[in-house]
């Protein structure tokens, strides 16, 4: 709507004046850094509890800090056996149109980690950036105890089956898993990409929140999460 031009290289953005000349928006890289490490930064609620022991002049102060996190919120639907939530904030109409379209395209969405089609590599193959002069890292083993043991595992043998991953025998750069509770209780299964982040340069224009994104140039009334609650 306002005819502007982002420069993402630059950090510049040009825009049309009224008076017919042309406005240049800058910035630099520090205020993009600090901006888009407070938007990830979550909101926290502070309490302070005042006790007063024996005595009318003794008195002590308790902060309790709690984050506050997005819960779904809504009842779980069932299409063909497969389970996902609606917000209770739309109308009834709305939810059925919703019901609707998902019942219609079931197949369209990967439910599970099978589904997910792999890219052939003819096509399109993602290659990272490194720097020349850093040697490859291969971890220590890490130990762990049979729970988590077996999780590694299950998830493990989830992306094998779907052709996701493929094992190989001599390693270049070797990291190690680990393993996360999440609030419903159970496990994510993540890497630690420690060593290899520092052999990758870092990224002077990091995107905002995915969802960010999405809020603000779709135009969209309706926002959907992938996953966000229980990935």
């Amino acid at each position: 709507m306002l005819g502007a031009v982002a420069l993402t290289r630059h950090m510049k953005m040009k825009s049309p004046s009224l008076e017919g000349g042309v406005i240049v928006t800058k910035s630099n890289q520090k205020v993009v850094r600090k901006c888009y490490e407070n938007s990830l930064k979550r909101r926290r609620v502070v309490c302070t509890v005042t006790t007063q022991a024996q005595g009318p002049d003794v008195t002590t102060q308790t902060h309790i800090t709690s984050e506050r996190r997005p819960e779904p919120v809504g009842k779980e639907r069932e299409i063909k056996g497969k389970l996902f939530r609606l917000g209770s904030s739309l109308g009834q109409e709305m939810q059925d149109q919703i019901v609707e379209v998902i019942a219609r395209h079931v197949n369209a969405f990967a439910w599970t980690v099978a589904d997910m089609l792999d890219i052939d590599p003819d096509f399109l193959c993602h290659r990272l950036t490194m720097d020349k002069k850093v040697r490859p890292v291969i971890q220590k083993r890490r130990k762990f105890n049979e729970e988590r043991r077996l999780v590694i595992k299950e998830e493990t043998q989830k992306f094998l089956r779907a052709g996701h991953k493929s094992e190989i025998q001599y390693p270049e750069w070797l990291p190690n898993v680990v393993l996360v509770k999440k609030a419903s209780g159970k496990w994510r299964m993540c890497v630690d990409f420690t060593n290899l982040n520092k052999a990758c340069p870092k990224d002077s224009y990091p995107l905002p929140n995915i969802d960010s994104l999405v809020d603000n140039t779709s135009g969209c009334r309706l926002l959907r999460f992938l996953d966000v609650f229980s990935g």
